[in-house]
Order: C-alpha cells, then sequence, then structure tokens
C-alpha cells in the first residue's frame, strides 16, 4: 500500500519555491488562453500518476521527490492526489478563483502538462467540463480554428490582403 498524507500536511510555500525548474514548457502555458489558471478543479480532483523517471534525481526527471508518493514499482503520483478527489499537495489558492496556481508549474508532471482544456477539434475536454460543474464553474465555450493563422486549403475570401 502507497504511503499516505494527512490532508492538513503541506510545504511552505518558501520550501517549493527553492525547488529550482528543469523542464521545459508545455505548449497551453500561455496565460492569456489557459482557463486552468482560473480554475484547480482537476488538480483537486484526479489522480495524478506518471512513470517514476519523472521524479527528480541525478538521473535526471524534475518533479520533486518530495511531493510524491510511489504507488508502484514504477508509478508515482502527488501527494494528496493517491485515491482521487483530494487536492494535489501543490496546488495553492481557492478553486475556481483566479491567481490559483501549481506551486511547481514548471516541474509539473506530464500529466498536468498533457491534460488538455480542449481537444483537437476545439471541443471542450469532456472531463474538465465536467469537474468544473461540480465546483460551480461555467463550462468552457468550444474554440474555433482560426483560418487566418493555419490556411490549409481555405480559398481567398472578399477583404484578405496577401502578405
Amino acid at each position: 500500500m502507497p504511503n499516505t498524507i494527512m490532508l492538513d500536511e503541506r510545504f511552505s510555500i518558501a520550501q517549493l519555491s527553492r525547488l529550482s525548474p528543469r523542464g521545459k514548457s508545455a505548449a497551453n502555458d500561455d496565460t492569456h488562453t489557459n482557463p486552468c489558471l482560473s480554475c484547480g478543479a482537476c488538480c483537486a480532483h484526479f489522480r495524478v500518476s506518471f512513470y517514476c523517471g519523472e521524479i527528480a534525481d541525478e538521473r535526471g526527471g524534475m518533479v520533486p521527490p518530495e511531493l510524491v508518493t510511489q504507488v508502484g514499482p514504477l508509478r508515482a503520483c502527488m501527494k494528496g492526489t493517491e485515491y482521487g478527489g483530494k487536492r494535489c499537495i501543490a496546488l495553492r489558492g481557492e478553486l475556481g478563483q483566479d491567481g490559483i496556481h501549481c506551486a511547481i508549474y514548471e516541474q509539473r508532471p506530464s500529466p498536468c502538462r498533457e491534460f488538455p482544456a480542449w481537444q483537437e477539434d476545439g471541443s471542450p475536454n469532456p472531463d474538465c467540463q465536467r469537474v468544473r460543474m461540480k465546483i460551480g464553474l461555467p463550462p468552457l465555450p468550444a474554440i474555433t480554428k482560426d483560418d487566418d493563422l493555419d490556411p490549409g486549403n481555405t480559398p481567398p475570401r472578399r477583404g484578405d490582403v496577401a502578405a
């Protein structure tokens, strides 16, 4: 059975801020378009499990080991999320409020980096929608593809300007 933590066990912000970022930014790091930066529902609902090679040590990795629970020979998860339905130890702030954030954002594990608020077709991720609704947030709107940014096979329209 994996080690469990008390719900009130937390590292201080000073301890977390001393942890140096070692990873690359994810593609969805744009703060202007990232709804996660005023939500946090997924971080307080889902189990955040990942390959143990992501844990920071002399061989690499970037997730601070003191924030992780080993859940199997090759799997780890963020403390607080071992059984799902509880907050991640790195989540700071009030759910659904501006300013909610991950104390280890630059060092977060792959499930956090790769979880999309929107699917490739622009429709909202149904899992995201479900947990947003659970904490009283409105659903995310679908996003439409801007043909000017990725013209593909779209023919020119009246009013288009050549570059």
